[in-house]
């Protein structure tokens, strides 16, 4: 989790880091290193440990994005569960944590990141845009009338051909952006649509057992979420209410109550 704090007087921003500690199990120490400290563990900010997290506070100068990640023991990486965006690192398959700093101009944040709350959190997204209707299938040309014989009998009416019946219609559904809901990250998002939830109706109909068994079977790394306000969330998300869901994040805290 991050929580900003901009400074009155100068162009800072004071951020604080905090860390569950159940995603540093067994932790001895745990430091925050990125940007800002040359990815040094000797030069990271070392977090304080309480009974339920690890937590520390730097100022970073505003106007611009710092990516970073948490260092468990000088041994294993973890991101923040609630960045303000996930960026791909220089290795393959891992993403580095991004907090956005806003400028301060004039006694006012700009930027993208000017309306994140305390927490950290970025701007209300906005309405997922409609899928687009599938277009009619223009009506078939109808056959020339053959034109009539002079004083010849008329044909026999051949038997009518029964009509094939058209084709049903395959309609492609439009996934949603499931990183919307907090506690899913870039990677949750594609464990969870390759297990079929694709839309935020899937996700307010999915089970947590269901949901809790798709991050189960992706190793330990994911074992640690909890998906408990997932479908909630996503409910909201589902019919719209993007006003009702900022509002039920605001009191949640990693993506969970």
């Amino acid at each position: 989790m991050l929580k900003k704090d901009y400074s009155k007087t100068k162009n800072a921003c004071k951020v604080t880091f905090t860390l569950p500690k159940e995603a540093a199990q067994e932790a001895k120490e745990v430091r925050v290193v990125g940007d800002f400290n040359n990815w040094a563990w000797e030069q990271g900010l070392v977090l304080k440990a309480s009974k339920t997290e690890f937590s520390g506070a730097i100022e970073l100068a505003a106007g611009r994005n710092y990516e970073f990640r948490y260092l468990i023991d000088n041994q294993r990486w973890e991101n923040d569960w609630a960045a303000d965006a996930y960026v791909p690192s220089p290795f393959d398959g891992i993403n580095n944590s991004l907090i956005s700093v806003s400028a301060i101009v004039n006694g006012e944040l700009t930027g993208k990141s000017a309306g994140a709350s305390k927490a950290g959190k970025p701007e209300k997204v906005a309405k997922a845009a409609a899928a687009p209707k599938a277009e009619k299938a223009p009506a078939a040309a109808k056959a020339p009338k053959a034109p009539k014989a002079d004083k010849a009998p008329a044909a026999p009416k051949k038997a009518a051909e029964p009509k094939k019946a058209a084709p049903a219609k395959v309609t492609k559904v439009a996934a949603d952006d499931l990183k919307k809901i907090e506690g899913v990250g870039p990677k949750i998002a594609e464990l969870l649509k390759a297990g079929g939830i694709v839309t935020f109706a899937d996700l307010a109909k999915a089970k947590v057992s269901a949901v809790k068994a798709i991050l189960d079977a992706a190793g330990p790394k994911f074992q640690m979420h909890d998906p408990a306000t997932w479908a909630e969330q996503a409910k909201l998300a589902a019919a719209g209410k993007w006003e009702d869901l900022s509002k039920l994040q605001d009191k949640l805290k990693g993506g969970r109550k």
